[in-house]
C-alpha cells in the first residue's frame, strides 16, 4: 500500500524498527506497546517458529524523500495458527467456519502476545492514519487468503477508528480496582460494607502470618529471582495452559529491559521463595501478569495479587489495577466490573454477516452480566 506521501511495509518483527523511533509513536505509553517488551517477546523465542505466533508488524512510513522513511504508524500484528494466548475467545468461530468448509487458520491478531491488558494497538504519529494502516492490514489478509483479522483489548478512545474503518466490536468484561484517592488500605477498607471488611482483614492477617511478604524492582530483581519465579509460572502454566507461552529467557530479557517497569511480589517461608506474583508498572495503572507458588498457604493468592497490588498502586500514586482475565472471585475483594473491547475483520461475507449477529446477541448478554455484577460489588451501598 503506497501513496506519494507514505508506504505501508510488513516487517519480519518489531526488533527492525528503532526502538525510539517505535516507542515515538505511542508504544512507551503503555508497557506492553512498548518495543523492549515486544521485541522480548521476539528474541527470545516466544514467539515465532513452532509457537503459532509469527511476528508481522505492519508500519506506515513516510516516503523517503519526504522524511528518510521515519515510521509514522505502527500496528503490532502476528500470524496466528491458533486462538490461544489472546483471553479473546474465538474458538466457536473457528469450528464453525471450518465446518462450512473454509479455513479460519492462519489469521491475524493485532495485540501485545499473552496479554488481556487494555492499551492502544493503533501506535500513531497522526489519528488519521488509523483507518490506512487498517486497510493495509486487511490487504494483508486478502493477498494471502486469511479468514480474518482480531485486535484485541482495545484502548476505548480507539473504538471511532476501527468503527471506521468498518470493523466489528466486541465487549467483554474484566474485573479493575480503582483508587478513589486512597492514601492507604485502610482507606479503601472504610468503603467497603462492614462484612466485606471484616472478610479482608481475615484474609490478608492469615497470608501474612504465614510468610514474610518482599516487593522487588529494577536492580533488585536478580537471576535467582526469575528462576524461582519460573519454577512458580511453570506450575500454574501448566495447570491454566497445559505449557507456558513464555520462555525462561523472555523473563530475563524483561529484567534487562524493562526492569523499572517490573514488581515481583515475593512471599518467603524459612528464607525460601514459596510463591510470587508478577506485576508491570504503567503510566497509570499496575497490571498483574503471572502468579504461582509451590508451597500452599491459605489465602496467599489473594493477598500477592490482589492486596498487595493495591497496596504498590497506593504507593505509586495509580490509578487503577488490572489484575487479568476472568476471575469473578475479584468481585468480592474490591475489584469492579469493567468492559473491554476488541475489533474484528471478517473476510466472508456470508461468516461476517453470521459473526455479527452473533456479537449482536453476545453483547446484550455481557451488558446484562456487568449490570448484575454492578450490584454485587462489596462497597457500601447508600
Amino acid at each position: 500500500m503506497s501513496d506519494a506521501a507514505f508506504t505501508a511495509r510488513i516487517l519480519g518483527g518489531v526488533g527492525e524498527v528503532e526502538a525510539a523511533h517505535w516507542d515515538a509513536l505511542g508504544g512507551a505509553d503503555n508497557p506492553f506497546m512498548s518495543h523492549a517488551f515486544l521485541t522480548a517477546m521476539e528474541d527470545s523465542g516466544s514467539v515465532g517458529p513452532g509457537t503459532g505466533w509469527q511476528a508481522a508488524p505492519i508500519v506506515i512510513e513516510s516516503a523517503r524523500e519526504n522524511g528518510g522513511g521515519l515510521p509514522l504508524a505502527a500496528l503490532p500484528a502476528y500470524l496466528k495458527g491458533h486462538s490461544q494466548g489472546e483471553y479473546v475467545f474465538d474458538h466457536s468461530w473457528a469450528d464453525a467456519y471450518q465446518r462450512a468448509g473454509g479455513r479460519y487458520y492462519p489469521k491475524l491478531q493485532i495485540a501485545a502476545p499473552f496479554t488481556p491488558a487494555t492499551g492502544p494497538r493503533l501506535l500513531l504519529a497522526d489519528e488519521a492514519l488509523g483507518v490506512p494502516l487498517l486497510r493495509a492490514a486487511e490487504q494483508l489478509c486478502e493477498q494471502n487468503r486469511f479468514s480474518s483479522a482480531h485486535a484485541t483489548f482495545i484502548d476505548p478512545a480507539q473504538l471511532p477508528i476501527f468503527e471506521a474503518a468498518g470493523w466489528l466490536l466486541r465487549s467483554d468484561i474484566q474485573f479493575h480496582w480503582e483508587n478513589r484517592g486512597y492514601g492507604s488500605f485502610d482507606d479503601f477498607l472504610g468503603e467497603l460494607a462492614s462484612r466485606k471488611r471484616r472478610a479482608l482483614r481475615k484474609e490478608r492477617a492469615s497470608a501474612q502470618e504465614a510468610v514474610e511478604i518482599r516487593h522487588l524492582t529494577g536492580a533488585e530483581i536478580t537471576e535467582a529471582e526469575w528462576d524461582a519465579f519460573w519454577v512458580f509460572y511453570q506450575d500454574t502454566g501448566a495447570r491454566k495452559w497445559g505449557s507456558p507461552y513464555l520462555t525462561r529467557e523472555a523473563f530475563s530479557l524483561l529484567g534487562t529491559r524493562m526492569g523499572e517497569k517490573l514488581l515481583l511480589i515475593f512471599a518467603y517461608r524459612d528464607g525460601r521463595p514459596v510463591a510470587g506474583a508478577m506485576n508491570v508498572i504503567g503510566p497509570d495503572a499496575l497490571y498483574g501478569r503471572y502468579w504461582g507458588c509451590t508451597e500452599q498457604v491459605p489465602f496467599l493468592h489473594f493477598e500477592l495479587c490482589y492486596y498487595q497490588a493495591i497496596d504498590a498502586a497506593i504507593a505509586l500514586g495509580l490509578k487503577r489495577v488490572e489484575a487479568g482475565a476472568q476471575g469473578g472471585h475479584k468481585l468480592a475483594r474490591g475489584y469492579e466490573p469493567v468492559r473491554t473491547w476488541s475489533a474484528h475483520w471478517i473476510a466472508d461475507p456470508g461468516f461476517r454477516e453470521a459473526v455479527a449477529d452473533f456479537l449482536e446477541r453476545e453483547r446484550r448478554g455481557v451488558e446484562a452480566d456487568r449490570n448484575y455484577l454492578d450490584q454485587r460489588t462489596p462497597f457500601r451501598k447508600g
